[in-house]
């Protein structure tokens, strides 16, 4: 099956897509500032470069968008019609990354928080919130 889109589109849609400060990662960010915690961003030698690292509390926040990560079950990870072998490898690379990058965490004796895309969104947010709250404050204990 052929892309719906001209190369040249593909590519412009594909350079909008960010790997940091997106929008799901802004609003977590944003919560924790306002209830007082304070963090280091995107630190590059932790292994899977965490999106949200909270050193007093020896904790990490991934923010995982559910296309890139493969969220099973969720309505966001569709995998496309087109290039589906492609797509399927470059999902299960990124799945066996995160794995990766979770055990070497755990093994150094950091706590790991992982947050969905679409816990995000505005029906689930406030109790995406809360459950962060929550957990941060059992790694503190």
């Amino acid at each position: 099956m052929a892309d719906v889109h001209s190369k040249e589109i593909r590519s412009y849609n594909m350079s909008r897509i960010r790997s940091k400060d997106t929008k799901p990662e802004m609003l977590v960010r944003k919560f924790l500032h306002k209830n007082g915690f304070r963090y280091r961003l995107h630190v590059k030698d932790m292994p899977g470069k965490p999106d949200i690292v909270l050193p007093k509390y020896k904790t990490v926040i991934f923010i995982h968008g559910c296309f890139w990560h493969g969220h099973e079950g969720c309505k966001y990870y569709v995998v496309p019609k087109t290039r589906t072998e492609w797509w399927l490898n470059k999902i299960g690379t990124n799945i066996a990354n995160d794995a990766n990058a979770e055990e070497a965490l755990k093994a150094a004796g950091w706590n790991i928080i992982k947050i969905w895309e679409c816990e995000m969104k505005k029906s689930f947010l406030k109790t995406a919130m809360a459950n962060l709250l929550d957990s941060l404050h059992k790694t503190s204990q």
